[in-house]
């Protein structure tokens, strides 16, 4: 099992990055939290991460919080919870956030995930009230090493990075687009994004 990573990070296309760690390069996924956490292309960075073994595939998921991935491996325990959609809502809500919902028994801001239903929703508070780890306060630079390094040019606009993303996740193309409107001038992806999913949260 691979369960942390050090290396540079060598690309980064929501919701995918690229980490070389000592000339292997590791493909991994991340939700939006993570993404925005993270520093440029070119820097150091430790990732906690966790691997799934499919029959087709080999897949890694990296987190830059212990405590994102604890509430990830909960997520996916949860019946008809699969990674993608643990993914989303880790993009969509940061844990704190998440806990507050099903404590507070939010129905209405859960279904504005992608891919939760009601049913969905009132299962993730069902099942999810006993399943929280320990929690342990961390820095917000946690799982975050700086260095010094430089940016390559990104390969595609911003703007088309973030709906790319935000289609990835499991909206579709025209919430994408709505989400998006007006958000030209957030700057990188990942502020776009942020944007975005903060604009769609609040309704």
């Amino acid at each position: 099992m691979i369960g942390r990573l050090r290396g540079t990070l060598i690309d980064k296309q929501p919701p995918w990055l690229l980490l070389d760690v000592a000339g292997v390069g590791y493909e991994l996924e991340a939700s939006m939290t993570t993404l925005v956490a993270l520093p440029g292309v070119g820097e150091d960075v430790v990732l906690h991460t966790h691997l799934t073994v499919r029959d087709d595939a080999h897949l890694l998921y990296g987190f830059a919080r212990e405590q994102e991935r604890a509430l990830f491996r909960a997520l996916i325990k949860v019946n008809g919870v699969g990674p993608k959609l643990a993914l989303a809502i880790l993009s969509g809500m940061d844990e704190d956030a998440f806990i507050r919902c099903v404590m507070d028994d939010d129905v209405k801001s859960l279904t504005r995930l992608p891919g939760v239903g009601k049913k969905t929703a009132e299962r993730l508070i069902v099942e999810m009230r006993d399943r929280f780890p320990h929690w342990e306060a961390e820095t917000p630079a946690a799982g975050v090493a700086p260095s010094t390094g430089s940016a390559p040019e990104p390969r595609q606009e911003p703007l088309a990075e973030a709906e790319a993303a935000l289609v990835s996740l499991g909206y579709k193309p025209a919430e994408a687009a709505r989400m998006l409107a007006g958000l030209e001038e957030e700057g990188s992806t990942e502020a776009i994004i942020k944007a975005a999913l903060a604009r769609r949260m609040a309704g």
